[in-house]
Parts: C-alpha cells; sequence; structure tokens
C-alpha cells in the first residue's frame, strides 16, 4: 500500500497528544482523523473507512484492549496501539486482544512514522473505491457519503449513510436485516433498519410505495439495483 494514500484513524483521549499525531501525519502525507474516545472512534468509522488505527490503550469508558478485541472480530483493518505499560505481558496481551503492533509511551514521531509504514507495507491494497451510484436523478457518491438529486443536496444521518453505502458495497445482492445491523453497526434490530430503509427511500425513490432502486426481498431482506 501506498502510504502516500493511507487513512488513519487516531484515537487517544489525550487532547494534546492526539493534536500532535493528528498534525505530524498530516505534514508527512498521510490523511488523519482523530477521535477522543472508542465511542468518538465508532460513530466515525459508521461513514469513513480507514486503512490503519493508530489506538491509546488506557481510555476511560471503553480501553483500547477492550476495542480492539470488538474491532477485530469483524475487521481485519490493522491496529497500532500506544501504551504507557510497557511490560512483555502488557505487549503479549495488546498482540493477543488484536493488536498487529505496540509502541510504547513515551516514543519519537520518527518511530510511530517507521512502524505505521512498515505495517502498511505489509497490508494487501484495499480494492478499489466504490463508484458512484446512480438512482435516476439521484447520486450517491459512497467514497464521500454524499446524496444528491440533480446536483442538489440531499442530507443523510449518520445511520443512513452507512446504510446507504452497506447496500452500495454489494450492490445486486440481497442483504438481510442481520448482515446490514452487523455491516453498519446499527442498533434496535431488524425493525430500526426498516425504519431506516423507509426513510431512505423517501430520499432515493419517486414513489417510495413501489420502490425501483431499494427493493424488499420477501422473507430474506433488501437489495439495492442502481441504473
Amino acid at each position: 500500500m501506498n502510504a502516500n494514500l493511507a487513512h488513519v484513524l487516531v484515537v487517544d483521549d489525550d487532547d494534546r497528544l492526539r493534536d500532535l499525531l493528528g498534525k505530524f501525519l498530516s505534514d508527512h502525507d498521510f490523511m488523519v482523523v482523530t477521535a477522543a474516545a472508542a465511542a468518538d472512534a465508532r460513530e466515525k468509522m459508521k461513514t469513513l473507512s480507514f486503512d490503519i488505527i493508530v489506538l491509546d490503550l488506557m481510555m476511560p469508558g471503553e480501553s483500547g484492549l477492550d476495542f480492539a478485541e470488538d474491532f477485530r472480530r469483524h475487521s481485519d483493518v490493522p491496529i497500532l496501539m500506544l501504551t504507557a505499560m510497557g511490560e512483555p505481558e502488557d505487549r503479549i496481551d495488546g498482540l493477543q486482544r488484536g493488536a498487529d503492533d505496540y509502541l510504547v509511551k513515551p516514543f519519537e514521531p520518527q518511530e510511530l512514522l517507521l512502524r505505521i509504514n512498515n505495517i502498511l507495507r505489509r497490508t494487501p491494497m484495499p480494492g478499489s473505491p466504490l463508484p458512484d451510484v446512480r438512482m435516476g436523478e439521484v447520486l450517491f457518491q459512497p467514497e464521500r457519503g454524499e446524496l444528491s438529486r440533480a446536483g442538489e443536496p440531499i442530507r443523510l444521518t449518520d445511520v443512513e449513510a452507512s446504510l446507504l453505502h452497506a447496500l452500495a458495497q454489494r450492490a445486486g445482492e440481497i442483504l438481510s436485516r442481520e448482515e446490514l445491523i452487523e455491516l453498519t453497526g446499527a442498533s434496535g434490530g431488524g425493525r430500526a433498519v426498516d425504519v431506516q430503509v423507509t426513510r431512505l427511500r423517501r430520499k432515493i425513490e419517486q414513489n417510495p410505495k413501489l420502490p425501483r432502486y431499494l427493493r424488499t426481498v420477501r422473507g430474506k431482506g433488501y437489495v439495492l439495483r442502481p441504473d
């Protein structure tokens, strides 16, 4: 992977360090998004995709270890864990819970850069970006999470953007409610998915009651069939 194209998520509750890391990596041609906690990181990941996560271990609420373990159940995006705990058993625990590498604080920014580049060199090149999805006058740009009709923007909530992205990523494929919940991290069960689909249809379809693009497949789920 070309590091100059890499999208990095920095998760750290230390405002000063988070800002410093964001600026340092941006100055070295990375695209950087920062988050102050695990919950904040999850919100960012609903609408954005990342090539690597730089994750603090000790955070209030959900720790970096717990976040990494949960995240690793459904994603292979590499994690570089930052921690002040440098004992061998701490590093082993971090690696067992999902981290790909481990950097002990305090550290030299240049070492962080080298470790990120080493991880990215080992990481397979991702597939091509999702193409824009056209549905009549409506255009969805998955990489931006933006929807428009005849050039006029249509506001999407984070959940709607995440759901539409998941459907666009597997356009033409029937996705069950359970699969959509897993892909988007949506809460509220299958009924919540139904509600979001209804809202999306109002923004996409000329006649939401007779949908042409976002269709229901009885007993199976939903499928997006763009032009």
